[in-house]
Protein backbone atom coordinates (compact mmCIF):
# COMPACT_ATOMS: atom_id res chain seq x y z
CA UNK A 1 0.00 0.00 0.00
CA UNK A 2 1.23 3.76 -0.87
CA UNK A 3 -0.04 6.66 1.03
CA UNK A 4 0.65 9.82 0.32
CA UNK A 5 0.60 12.66 3.57
CA UNK A 6 -0.29 15.86 3.00
CA UNK A 7 -0.05 19.25 4.81
CA UNK A 8 2.11 22.57 5.00
CA UNK A 9 4.48 21.51 7.55
CA UNK A 10 6.81 18.55 9.08
CA UNK A 11 9.48 18.14 11.36
CA UNK A 12 11.88 19.87 12.36
CA UNK A 13 8.60 22.51 12.64
CA UNK A 14 6.99 21.55 15.66
CA UNK A 15 3.55 21.77 16.44
CA UNK A 16 0.76 18.87 17.62
CA UNK A 17 -0.14 17.97 14.11
CA UNK A 18 3.25 17.81 12.61
CA UNK A 19 3.90 15.61 15.63
CA UNK A 20 1.00 13.71 15.01
CA UNK A 21 1.68 13.00 10.87
CA UNK A 22 5.74 12.27 11.96
CA UNK A 23 4.24 10.14 14.66
CA UNK A 24 1.87 8.19 11.58
CA UNK A 25 4.09 8.29 8.90
CA UNK A 26 6.99 6.77 10.82
CA UNK A 27 4.75 4.49 12.51
CA UNK A 28 3.35 3.12 9.70
CA UNK A 29 6.39 1.86 7.72
CA UNK A 30 7.41 -1.04 9.72
CA UNK A 31 3.86 -1.80 8.86
CA UNK A 32 4.49 -2.52 5.35
CA UNK A 33 2.66 0.60 4.16
CA UNK A 34 4.97 3.20 2.08
CA UNK A 35 4.26 6.17 2.93
CA UNK A 36 5.56 9.51 1.59
CA UNK A 37 5.05 13.24 2.82
CA UNK A 38 4.48 16.45 0.66
CA UNK A 39 4.80 19.39 2.79
CA UNK A 40 5.72 22.98 2.13
CA UNK A 41 9.24 23.98 3.06
CA UNK A 42 9.87 26.82 5.27
CA UNK A 43 11.98 28.99 2.73
CA UNK A 44 11.82 29.32 -1.23
CA UNK A 45 13.86 26.29 -2.02
CA UNK A 46 12.56 22.88 -2.89
CA UNK A 47 13.95 20.28 -0.94
CA UNK A 48 13.81 16.36 -0.88
CA UNK A 49 14.76 14.01 2.19
CA UNK A 50 14.34 11.73 4.29
CA UNK A 51 13.33 11.88 7.60
CA UNK A 52 13.40 9.10 10.12
CA UNK A 53 13.16 6.48 7.10
CA UNK A 54 10.43 8.63 5.28
CA UNK A 55 10.87 10.38 2.15
CA UNK A 56 9.84 14.01 2.34
CA UNK A 57 9.20 16.42 -0.03
CA UNK A 58 9.50 19.97 0.61
CA UNK A 59 8.04 22.13 -1.78
CA UNK A 60 9.65 25.93 -1.58
CA UNK A 61 7.16 28.64 -0.18
CA UNK A 62 6.28 31.94 -1.76
CA UNK A 63 4.06 33.67 0.80
CA UNK A 64 2.04 33.13 3.31
CA UNK A 65 -1.85 33.91 3.22
CA UNK A 66 -3.17 33.93 7.11
CA UNK A 67 -1.82 30.79 8.49
CA UNK A 68 -1.27 29.28 5.36
CA UNK A 69 1.67 28.97 3.42
CA UNK A 70 1.38 29.29 -0.39
CA UNK A 71 3.90 27.14 -2.58
CA UNK A 72 3.45 26.95 -6.63
CA UNK A 73 5.66 24.11 -6.98
CA UNK A 74 2.87 21.99 -4.26
CA UNK A 75 0.55 21.79 -7.17
CA UNK A 76 2.53 19.63 -10.07
CA UNK A 77 4.55 17.80 -6.99
CA UNK A 78 0.97 16.48 -5.71
CA UNK A 79 0.64 15.50 -9.47
CA UNK A 80 3.97 13.87 -9.37
CA UNK A 81 3.98 11.84 -6.66
CA UNK A 82 0.39 10.80 -6.61
CA UNK A 83 1.60 8.38 -9.42
CA UNK A 84 0.49 5.11 -8.66
CA UNK A 85 -0.28 6.04 -4.96
CA UNK A 86 -3.21 4.26 -3.45
CA UNK A 87 -4.21 6.74 -0.83
CA UNK A 88 -3.98 10.49 -0.52
CA UNK A 89 -4.29 11.26 3.00
CA UNK A 90 -4.84 15.31 3.36
CA UNK A 91 -4.77 16.80 7.06
CA UNK A 92 -7.08 19.63 7.11
CA UNK A 93 -6.90 22.48 7.31
CA UNK A 94 -4.64 23.31 5.12
CA UNK A 95 -6.34 25.21 2.01
CA UNK A 96 -4.13 25.47 -1.01
CA UNK A 97 -2.95 21.74 0.07
CA UNK A 98 -6.64 20.62 -0.57
CA UNK A 99 -7.37 22.63 -3.07
CA UNK A 100 -4.41 20.85 -5.38
CA UNK A 101 -6.05 17.57 -3.95
CA UNK A 102 -9.26 18.25 -5.81
CA UNK A 103 -8.00 19.81 -8.91
CA UNK A 104 -4.73 17.60 -9.61
CA UNK A 105 -5.35 14.26 -7.10
CA UNK A 106 -5.39 11.04 -8.87
CA UNK A 107 -4.50 8.93 -6.08
CA UNK A 108 -6.97 5.26 -5.46
CA UNK A 109 -8.50 6.81 -2.48
CA UNK A 110 -8.79 10.13 -0.54
CA UNK A 111 -9.12 10.28 2.87
CA UNK A 112 -8.62 13.08 5.67
CA UNK A 113 -7.74 13.89 9.19
CA UNK A 114 -10.04 16.85 9.87
CA UNK A 115 -7.99 18.28 12.74
CA UNK A 116 -9.98 21.68 13.35
CA UNK A 117 -12.45 23.98 11.31
CA UNK A 118 -11.39 27.70 10.26
CA UNK A 119 -11.95 29.67 13.03
CA UNK A 120 -9.81 32.92 13.30
CA UNK A 121 -9.42 33.84 9.46
CA UNK A 122 -13.13 34.72 8.82
CA UNK A 123 -12.26 36.65 5.49
CA UNK A 124 -10.29 33.46 4.41
CA UNK A 125 -12.61 30.67 6.29
CA UNK A 126 -15.92 32.59 3.82
CA UNK A 127 -14.21 32.11 0.68
CA UNK A 128 -12.75 28.79 1.44
CA UNK A 129 -16.25 27.32 2.49
CA UNK A 130 -17.48 26.36 -1.14
CA UNK A 131 -14.24 24.45 -1.42
CA UNK A 132 -14.44 23.22 2.40
CA UNK A 133 -17.36 21.42 1.22
CA UNK A 134 -16.56 20.03 -2.21
CA UNK A 135 -13.14 18.85 -0.65
CA UNK A 136 -15.21 17.06 2.21
CA UNK A 137 -17.70 15.42 0.05
CA UNK A 138 -14.67 13.67 -2.33
CA UNK A 139 -12.92 11.92 0.94
CA UNK A 140 -14.04 8.65 1.07
CA UNK A 141 -13.22 8.90 4.82
CA UNK A 142 -12.83 11.27 7.46
CA UNK A 143 -10.36 10.76 10.25
CA UNK A 144 -11.93 12.70 13.51
CA UNK A 145 -9.84 12.75 16.69
CA UNK A 146 -12.87 12.91 19.20
CA UNK A 147 -16.76 11.86 18.91
CA UNK A 148 -17.68 15.21 20.43
CA UNK A 149 -15.83 17.42 17.15
CA UNK A 150 -18.09 15.42 15.00
CA UNK A 151 -21.20 17.36 15.47
CA UNK A 152 -19.44 20.13 17.25
CA UNK A 153 -17.92 21.11 13.67
CA UNK A 154 -20.95 22.75 11.32
CA UNK A 155 -18.38 21.20 8.49
CA UNK A 156 -18.20 17.38 9.66
CA UNK A 157 -21.71 16.88 11.07
CA UNK A 158 -23.08 16.62 7.26
CA UNK A 159 -20.62 13.56 7.15
CA UNK A 160 -20.93 11.73 9.97
CA UNK A 161 -21.59 8.90 7.98
CA UNK A 162 -18.18 8.73 6.67
CA UNK A 163 -16.23 10.32 9.98
CA UNK A 164 -14.19 7.28 12.04
CA UNK A 165 -12.72 7.94 15.53
CA UNK A 166 -8.49 7.82 15.65
CA UNK A 167 -7.55 9.34 18.48
CA UNK A 168 -4.63 10.77 18.61
CA UNK A 169 -1.60 8.64 20.26
CA UNK A 170 1.51 8.43 22.26
CA UNK A 171 4.40 6.72 22.61
CA UNK A 172 4.04 5.68 26.15
CA UNK A 173 7.79 4.73 26.13
CA UNK A 174 9.18 8.57 25.14
CA UNK A 175 8.32 10.00 28.55
CA UNK A 176 9.59 7.11 30.81
CA UNK A 177 11.49 8.74 33.53
CA UNK A 178 15.27 8.01 32.67
CA UNK A 179 18.17 8.64 35.11
CA UNK A 180 19.35 11.45 33.06
CA UNK A 181 15.83 13.06 32.32
CA UNK A 182 15.64 13.18 36.42
CA UNK A 183 18.99 14.45 37.06
CA UNK A 184 17.69 17.38 34.55
CA UNK A 185 14.11 17.61 35.98
CA UNK A 186 16.02 17.78 39.53
CA UNK A 187 17.54 20.94 38.44
CA UNK A 188 14.70 22.74 37.12
CA UNK A 189 12.75 22.34 40.12
CA UNK A 190 16.17 23.56 42.09
CA UNK A 191 15.85 26.71 40.10
CA UNK A 192 12.87 27.38 41.12
CA UNK A 193 12.50 25.47 44.65
CA UNK A 194 9.42 26.77 47.12
CA UNK A 195 7.64 27.08 43.92
CA UNK A 196 4.84 25.02 42.46
CA UNK A 197 5.53 24.71 38.90
CA UNK A 198 2.74 25.06 36.08
CA UNK A 199 4.24 24.21 32.32
CA UNK A 200 2.27 25.15 29.25
CA UNK A 201 3.64 23.87 25.56
CA UNK A 202 3.24 24.19 22.36
CA UNK A 203 3.17 26.80 19.44
CA UNK A 204 2.19 30.35 20.52
CA UNK A 205 -1.00 30.82 18.50
CA UNK A 206 -3.56 33.56 19.32
CA UNK A 207 -6.03 30.57 20.30
CA UNK A 208 -3.05 29.22 22.61
CA UNK A 209 -5.09 31.39 25.37
CA UNK A 210 -0.61 32.68 27.16
CA UNK A 211 -2.52 35.65 27.58
CA UNK A 212 -4.96 34.32 30.01
CA UNK A 213 -2.65 32.37 31.96
CA UNK A 214 -0.62 35.75 32.16
CA UNK A 215 -3.44 37.91 33.23
CA UNK A 216 -4.63 34.77 35.66
CA UNK A 217 -0.82 34.62 37.38
CA UNK A 218 -1.14 37.97 39.17
CA UNK A 219 -3.97 35.53 41.47
CA UNK A 220 -2.18 32.44 41.84
CA UNK A 221 0.31 32.61 44.69
CA UNK A 222 3.64 30.27 45.11
CA UNK A 223 3.84 29.29 41.31
CA UNK A 224 5.72 29.87 38.56
CA UNK A 225 4.63 28.94 34.92
CA UNK A 226 6.89 28.39 32.48
CA UNK A 227 6.41 28.53 28.69
CA UNK A 228 8.17 26.65 26.20
CA UNK A 229 7.54 27.36 22.40
CA UNK A 230 7.44 29.32 19.57
CA UNK A 231 5.34 31.31 17.29
CA UNK A 232 3.48 34.42 16.17
CA UNK A 233 2.76 35.49 19.54
CA UNK A 234 5.64 35.40 21.05
CA UNK A 235 6.90 38.52 21.32
CA UNK A 236 3.02 39.96 22.18
CA UNK A 237 2.74 37.99 24.98
CA UNK A 238 6.28 38.24 25.85
CA UNK A 239 5.56 42.32 25.90
CA UNK A 240 2.05 41.87 27.98
CA UNK A 241 4.02 39.68 30.87
CA UNK A 242 6.64 42.61 30.98
CA UNK A 243 3.65 45.09 30.90
CA UNK A 244 1.99 43.59 33.27
CA UNK A 245 4.70 43.33 35.86
CA UNK A 246 4.45 39.37 35.76
CA UNK A 247 8.15 38.47 33.72
CA UNK A 248 9.49 36.99 36.99
CA UNK A 249 6.44 35.06 37.57
CA UNK A 250 6.35 33.56 33.68
CA UNK A 251 9.62 32.18 32.38
CA UNK A 252 8.97 32.39 28.11
CA UNK A 253 12.10 29.36 27.60
CA UNK A 254 11.60 29.79 23.76
CA UNK A 255 11.81 26.50 21.93
CA UNK A 256 13.86 23.61 23.68
CA UNK A 257 14.97 20.09 22.19
CA UNK A 258 12.95 17.03 23.24
CA UNK A 259 15.15 16.01 25.61
CA UNK A 260 14.46 19.40 27.38
CA UNK A 261 10.76 19.39 27.04
CA UNK A 262 10.15 15.92 28.73
CA UNK A 263 12.41 16.91 31.49
CA UNK A 264 10.13 19.38 32.49
CA UNK A 265 7.39 17.72 31.98
CA UNK A 266 8.94 15.65 34.77
CA UNK A 267 9.48 18.79 36.39
CA UNK A 268 6.68 20.46 36.86
CA UNK A 269 3.41 19.96 38.94
CA UNK A 270 0.69 20.34 36.40
CA UNK A 271 -0.13 21.31 33.35
CA UNK A 272 -2.13 24.22 31.78
CA UNK A 273 -3.48 24.61 28.29
CA UNK A 274 -5.68 27.87 28.38
CA UNK A 275 -6.76 27.82 24.45
CA UNK A 276 -9.37 30.59 23.96
CA UNK A 277 -11.45 29.27 21.11
CA UNK A 278 -12.53 26.05 18.94
CA UNK A 279 -9.25 26.09 17.09
CA UNK A 280 -8.34 23.95 19.60
CA UNK A 281 -10.18 20.57 19.24
CA UNK A 282 -7.71 18.05 21.29
CA UNK A 283 -4.92 19.28 22.46
CA UNK A 284 -2.28 16.40 21.72
CA UNK A 285 0.01 18.31 24.74
CA UNK A 286 -2.48 17.23 27.25
CA UNK A 287 -1.96 13.23 26.77
CA UNK A 288 1.78 13.84 26.65
CA UNK A 289 1.00 16.34 30.46
CA UNK A 290 -0.78 13.31 31.93
CA UNK A 291 1.34 10.21 30.24
CA UNK A 292 4.39 11.93 32.75
CA UNK A 293 1.27 12.00 35.55
CA UNK A 294 1.11 15.28 35.22
CA UNK A 295 -2.93 17.31 36.15
CA UNK A 296 -4.45 19.10 33.16
CA UNK A 297 -6.30 22.30 33.25
CA UNK A 298 -8.02 22.82 30.19
CA UNK A 299 -10.68 25.08 29.21
CA UNK A 300 -14.53 24.27 28.03
CA UNK A 301 -14.35 24.73 24.15
CA UNK A 302 -16.85 22.73 23.23
CA UNK A 303 -14.59 20.47 20.84
CA UNK A 304 -12.48 17.73 22.46
CA UNK A 305 -10.29 19.14 25.06
CA UNK A 306 -12.47 18.17 28.05
CA UNK A 307 -13.25 15.22 26.41
CA UNK A 308 -9.43 14.43 26.86
CA UNK A 309 -8.46 16.32 30.18
CA UNK A 310 -12.09 14.74 32.28
CA UNK A 311 -12.89 17.49 34.76
CA UNK A 312 -12.39 16.25 38.29
CA UNK A 313 -10.76 12.89 36.88
CA UNK A 314 -7.52 14.00 35.13
CA UNK A 315 -7.40 17.42 35.93
CA UNK A 316 -9.66 20.47 36.02
CA UNK A 317 -11.82 22.03 33.05
CA UNK A 318 -12.71 26.01 33.43
CA UNK A 319 -14.44 28.45 31.03
CA UNK A 320 -12.05 30.02 28.06
CA UNK A 321 -11.13 33.35 28.39
CA UNK A 322 -11.75 33.80 32.09
CA UNK A 323 -8.86 34.43 34.12
CA UNK A 324 -10.47 34.49 37.32
CA UNK A 325 -11.83 30.71 36.44
CA UNK A 326 -8.36 30.22 35.19
CA UNK A 327 -6.33 31.31 38.53
CA UNK A 328 -8.72 29.46 40.97
CA UNK A 329 -8.37 25.81 39.18
CA UNK A 330 -4.50 26.66 39.19
CA UNK A 331 -4.99 27.70 43.23
CA UNK A 332 -6.81 24.40 43.91
CA UNK A 333 -4.23 22.33 42.48
CA UNK A 334 -0.94 24.27 43.91
CA UNK A 335 -2.39 23.65 47.77
CA UNK A 336 -3.27 20.16 46.93
CA UNK A 337 -0.59 18.23 46.50
CA UNK A 338 -2.91 14.81 47.05
CA UNK A 339 -5.34 15.64 44.66
CA UNK A 340 -2.26 16.34 41.84
CA UNK A 341 -1.29 13.28 42.93
CA UNK A 342 -4.57 11.37 42.46
CA UNK A 343 -5.33 12.97 39.30
CA UNK A 344 -1.98 12.49 37.70
CA UNK A 345 -2.58 9.48 37.80
CA UNK A 346 -5.53 9.06 36.49
CA UNK A 347 -4.40 10.61 33.74
CA UNK A 348 -1.71 8.18 33.19
CA UNK A 349 -3.82 5.46 33.09
CA UNK A 350 -5.92 7.44 30.48
CA UNK A 351 -3.47 7.19 28.02
CA UNK A 352 -2.37 3.86 28.74
CA UNK A 353 -5.93 2.69 28.02
CA UNK A 354 -7.15 5.31 25.28
CA UNK A 355 -4.25 6.65 23.49
CA UNK A 356 -1.53 5.12 22.59
CA UNK A 357 0.06 5.38 19.83
CA UNK A 358 0.07 1.62 18.49
CA UNK A 359 -3.79 1.91 18.98
CA UNK A 360 -3.82 4.83 16.78
CA UNK A 361 -1.89 3.05 13.97
CA UNK A 362 -4.03 0.30 13.92
CA UNK A 363 -6.98 2.16 13.80
CA UNK A 364 -5.33 4.56 10.90
CA UNK A 365 -4.16 1.25 8.89
CA UNK A 366 -7.71 -0.13 9.06
CA UNK A 367 -8.99 3.01 8.03
CA UNK A 368 -6.75 2.74 4.56
CA UNK A 369 -7.92 -0.69 4.15
CA UNK A 370 -11.71 0.31 4.60
CA UNK A 371 -11.43 3.37 1.54
CA UNK A 372 -9.54 0.75 -0.67
CA UNK A 373 -12.51 -1.88 -0.18
CA UNK A 374 -14.63 0.51 -1.21
CA UNK A 375 -16.37 0.38 -4.57
CA UNK A 376 -14.64 2.71 -6.96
Amino acid sequence: MRVLQLYKDYFPVLGGIENHIRMVAEGLRPLGVDVRVLVTNTGPQTVAETIGGVPVTKTGRQLNVSSAPVSLGFFPALRRLEEGVDIAHAHMPYPPGELAQLLLGRSRRFVATYHSDIVRQRVLGALYRPVLQQVLRATDLIAVSNPVYIQDSPFLRRHADKCRVIHFGVDLARFALTPALAEQAATWRHRYAGQTLILFVGRLRHYKGVNMLIEAMHNVAGAQALVVGVGPMEAAWRQQAVDAGMADRITFLGELTDAEVLALFHAADLFVLPSTNRAETFGIVQIEAMACGLPVVCTELGTGTSYVNQHGVTGLVVPPNDPAALAAALNRLSGDPELRRALGGAGRRRVEAEFSVAAMLRQTLALYQEALAQPA
